[in-house]
């Protein structure tokens, strides 16, 4: 049983939820959240909203917070890869493919990146296509535009 709680930020109203142990989606969309889900804000998800609201206002660069997204092996592989992109930097398809062993997985890897279920947390919007363009975003291009240059103006 999930818990979920919603948080009115600069890019929207977004729920956060958790499993009783660590945070498992983050969702731009109601429609997507399980209809069994309890709504009810826990210490954990007052703890990833906060985090979330300090990245957006530039003064967090990195989330500590225990992750539990579920999806297959080679999922879990292209997210953990995720995680190493550094804050203010992006990496192309092919780029994840290759620092995952699987250079010519560079589909897959983007099939991955648009199943990944914390967008935001796990850093899918520093994924870029190979000549440099904003690509598919399950929160939208115009909030991964908007992260991308959060991210660049602070590290500036």
């Amino acid at each position: 049983m999930k818990t979920v709680f919603f948080y009115q930020t600069c890019i929207g109203k977004l729920a956060i939820a958790e499993d009783g142990q660590a945070v498992t989606n983050l969702y731009f969309d109601e429609g997507a959240i399980p209809h069994e889900a309890i709504y009810e804000e826990t210490g954990l998800l007052c703890e990833a909203g906060r985090q979330l609201q300090e990245y957006l206002a530039g003064s967090r660069q990195a989330f500590d917070l225990p992750l539990a997204p579920e999806g297959t092996v080679f999922m879990q592989r292209v997210w953990e890869a995720l995680l190493t992109i550094p804050y203010g930097e992006t990496r192309t398809y092919r780029e994840i493919a290759e620092a995952i062993g699987s250079p010519t997985a560079a589909r897959a890897v983007g099939h991955a990146n648009s199943k990944n279920p914390l967008s935001l947390f796990i850093p899918c919007h520093r994924v870029i296509g190979a000549r440099g363009e904003l690509t598919g975003y399950l929160g939208g291009l115009d909030r991964k535009q908007f992260l991308l240059e959060l991210e660049k103006r602070i590290k500036s």
